[in-house]
C-alpha cells in the first residue's frame, strides 16, 4: 500500500511497442498515486479534474506553528501579554471594546501617544465591518470560510472606508445571511455610501431594504421566457398602489405569505444532540422532535451552521452510513438516530459542473424522453435505439462539442469561457439524429422547452409529467429542460434537489437540512418553497431549516433559537420549543421581530 501511495526510488524497465509498431523500452520511476494527484492538482487549476482531486484532500493544522502562521520569534512580541495571533483570534466586537477600554489602561503615557493614531485607524476600519453586521467575525477568519453575503459586506465596508465619491455601486443581495436585527445596520451603511455622493443599485428581495430604497425598478411579470420586461418604475408609495406589480401587492399587504398552523408531531421520536461545543457553541443540548418542520434561528454568527451543518449533519452521516469523509464538530452524544434511515443536506452547490448536466438529466426523466424517441416510426426506420438520443455517448451527438452544445475555451489566468458550438450551433446532436421527430419536435427542441411547456407537451406520459409537476410546484416552471447546470443559481439548484426528492418514493424517515433556502427568492417563490417543505414533512420526514426569513420562521412548528449575540457572545440556546413560545421570550431577537410582524403583545 505504501508503495502504491508514495512510490519507490526504483527505476522500472517497461518493454512495449510504440504507435508506429516498433519495439521500444521505457525506463520510468513510479512516483506513487499521491505524487501523481498532486501534480495533476497544481497543473489543472480550474479544470474539472481539479475539483475531482479535491475529494481526496483534507486540511490539517500545521504541526510546527499549530495554526498561528508565524515564526516563534514573531509570536514572542506581545502587547498586554497577547501576541498578534492571539489577538487576531478574537472577534471584531471584542477588539473594538479592547481598544476602547482595556488597552489604553495598560500603556504608559509615551506609548499612548505612539499608539493613538494607529488605534484610531484600526478602530475606524473595524467599525465599518461592525456597521455592516460582521462584528461576530474573527480577524483571522480565512476568506474561503466566509459566505457570499459576508464577502460582499466586507467589500462594502472597504468601499465606505475609501471615502470615494461619484461611484456607481452594484450590490447583489447584500442581505444574504443577515438576521433582521442586522439588516438595519446594513441599510444605514448603504445610506452612508449614498450620502458621500455615490449611486447604489441593489438587487434585493428583502422587504426592509426595498422599503428604504429611493427608487424601485421591478422586472417581470414572471420568470424565464415570461420575464425580462420592466413592469414598474417609481417610488415605494407608487409601487404599493400599482396594479401590475406583484412585489407591490406584498409590500402593501394586499398579499401575504400565510402561516398555516400545523400541530407539533410528538409520536416519531426525538433526535438529541448533547454537549455540542464546536467553535463558539457552549456545550449545548439541542433536541429535534422528528416529523416536523424545525427552524434554526438566531443572529448572524450565533452558531446555527456550526450546530447543524458542521456537527449534526456529519454526526448523523457517520451513525447512519458508518463513515464520514470530513471533520465532525465536537459533541458528547447523539441519541435518537435509530429513528432515521437517511440524512440529506440540500445545499446550494451546483447539480453538475459541466453544461451536460441539466434539470432533465438530474431529476431523471430524460431516459423516458429518449425511449419515446426510440419508439417513433422515424427512429425504427433508421435503426436508432435509445442510446442514439444521448448526448453523453458517441453515435447521435455532435462530436465537436461532445454533446454539450458549447465548446470550452481555456483561459490561462481567468475562468474558462464557453462558446456556442459552430458545428451543431448549440443543438448538441448531429443532423441525422435531429431528423427524428416526436409530435413535430426533435430532441434538441424538446430540451429547449421550459418545464411549463414540457408539462403540457408530455401530459399523456405519466412518469415524465409527474416529475415535471414537482418542478413546477417548487417554482421552477420557467427553466429549460436542457438548461446547463453552470447557468443555474444556488437557489435554483437547491429547489431542483428538493423537487428530485419529492419525485422519489419516501420512507418517511429522512431528515432534510436546508441552509438559507430563501436566498434569491421573491415573496411569491417563498410561498411555493413552503408548500414543498410542508409536503416533505407531510410524508413523515423531518425538515431542519437554517433561516433568517421571518415568513419561513413563522411557518415552523418547532424552533431552536441561538444567541443571544454572534461570535463569542453566541453559541447558547436562547429558546427551544414550539413556535408560540418564542413570542414570549424577551431575550430572543428573533422573537422580537416576529412579534412585530404578527402584532403580538407581550402583556
Amino acid at each position: 500500500m505504501a508503495t502504491l501511495l508514495h512510490g519507490t526510488d526504483k527505476v522500472y524497465k517497461v518493454p512495449g511497442v510504440n504507435r508506429y509498431g516498433r519495439a521500444t523500452t521505457i525506463f520510468e520511476k513510479f512516483d506513487g498515486i499521491v505524487a501523481e494527484l498532486t501534480r495533476r492538482y497544481f497543473e489543472n487549476q480550474g479544470d474539472n479534474s481539479f475539483f475531482e482531486i479535491q475529494k481526496y484532500m483534507k486540511e490539517e493544522v500545521c504541526p510546527k506553528c499549530h495554526g498561528d502562521k508565524l515564526k516563534k520569534e514573531v509570536l514572542g512580541v506581545t502587547i498586554d501579554s497577547r501576541n498578534i495571533s492571539e489577538l487576531s483570534a478574537k472577534s471584531i466586537s471584542f477588539i473594538i471594546d479592547y481598544l476602547d477600554n482595556k488597552l489604553p489602561t495598560t500603556l504608559k503615557s509615551y506609548e499612548q501617544q505612539i499608539a493613538k493614531p494607529i488605534i484610531k485607524e484600526i478602530k475606524e476600519r473595524l467599525k465599518f465591518l461592525s456597521d455592516v453586521g460582521l462584528s461576530y467575525l474573527t480577524i483571522a477568519r480565512t476568506a474561503k470560510t466566509l459566505s457570499g453575503g459576508e464577502l460582499q459586506r466586507i467589500r462594502l465596508a472597504s468601499q465606505i472606508g475609501t471615502g470615494l465619491t461619484g461611484v456607481l455601486y452594484v450590490l447583489d443581495e447584500p442581505s444574504i445571511g443577515l438576521h433582521p436585527k442586522d439588516v438595519s445596520s446594513l441599510i444605514k451603511s448603504l445610506h452612508n455610501l449614498k450620502n458621500l455622493g455615490n449611486t447604489l443599485i441593489v438587487v434585493e428581495h428583502d422587504r426592509e431594504t426595498m422599503e428604504n430604497a429611493d427608487y424601485l425598478v421591478e422586472l417581470g411579470p414572471a420568470a424565464g421566457k415570461n420575464g425580462g420586461k420592466v413592469i414598474f418604475e417609481g417610488t415605494l408609495d407608487q409601487i404599493k398602489k400599482s396594479k401590475t406589480s406583484l412585489t407591490g401587492k406584498f409590500l402593501s399587504g394586499e398579499k401575504n405569505i400565510t402561516s398555516t398552523k400545523i400541530p407539533l408531531v410528538k409520536t416519531q421520536g426525538k433526535l438529541i444532540l448533547k454537549g455540542a461545543r464546536q467553535f463558539n457553541l457552549k456545550k449545548i443540548q439541542a433536541e429535534f422532535p422528528l416529523g416536523n418542520l424545525i427552524g434554526i434561528t438566531g443572529v448572524s454568527g450565533s452558531g446555527k451552521s456550526t450546530l447543524i451543518v458542521e456537527t449534526l449533519y456529519p454526526a448523523l452521516k457517520y451513525y447512519l452510513d458508518g463513515y464520514y469523509q470530513g471533520i465532525i464538530g465536537e459533541f458528547d452524544k447523539l441519541d435518537g438516530f435509530q429513528y432515521l434511515d437517511r440524512v440529506y443536506l440540500v445545499d446550494q452547490s451546483p447539480i453538475g459542473r459541466t453544461p451536460r448536466s441539466n434539470p432533465a438529466t438530474y431529476v431523471g426523466f430524460f431516459d423516458d424522453i429518449r425511449e419515446i424517441f426510440a419508439e417513433t416510426p422515424d427512429a425504427k426506420e433508421k435503426g436508432f435505439a435509445k442510446g442514439r438520443f444521448s448526448f453523453n455517448v458517441k453515435g447521435g451527438r455532435c462530436e465537436k462539442c461532445q454533446g454539450a452544445g458549447v465548446v470550452r475555451i481555456e483561459m490561462q489566468f481567468l475562468s474558462d469561457v464557453y462558446i456556442t458550438c459552430d458545428v451543431c450551433e448549440g443543438h448538441r446532436y448531429n443532423k441525422e439524429t435531429l431528423e427524428v421527430k416526436y409530435k413535430g419536435k426533435n430532441i434538441s427542441e424538446i430540451l429547449k422547452m421550459t418545464i411549463d411547456e414540457a408539462s403540457e407537451f408530455f401530459q399523456n406520459h405519466f412518469k415524465i409529467h409527474s416529475k415535471l409537476l414537482f418542478l413546477k410546484e417548487t417554482g421552477l416552471g420557467y427553466l429549460e429542460l436542457g438548461q446547463p447546470a453552470p447557468t443555474l443559481s444556488g437557489g435554483e439548484a437547491q429547489r431542483l434537489k428538493l423537487a428530485n426528492e419529492l419525485s422519489h418514493r419516501s420512507t418517511g424517515r429522512t431528515l432534510y437540512i436546508l441552509d438559507e433556502p430563501t436566498t434569491g427568492l421573491h415573496f411569491f417563490d417563498i410561498q411555493k418553497l413552503l408548500f414543498t417543505l410542508k409536503e416533505l414533512v407531510g410524508k413523515g420526514n423531518t425538515v431542519v431549516v437554517i433561516e433568517h426569513n421571518l415568513d419561513v420562521i413563522k411557518n415552523c412548528q418547532y424552533l431552536i433559537d441561538l444567541g443571544p449575540e454572534g461570535g463569542d457572545k453566541g453559541g447558547n440556546i436562547v429558546y427551544q420549543g414550539e413556535f408560540e413560545g418564542i413570542l414570549k421570550t424577551k431575550e430572543s431577537y428573533t422573537g422580537e421581530y416576529l412579534r412585530k410582524i404578527l402584532n403580538f403583545d407581550m402583556v
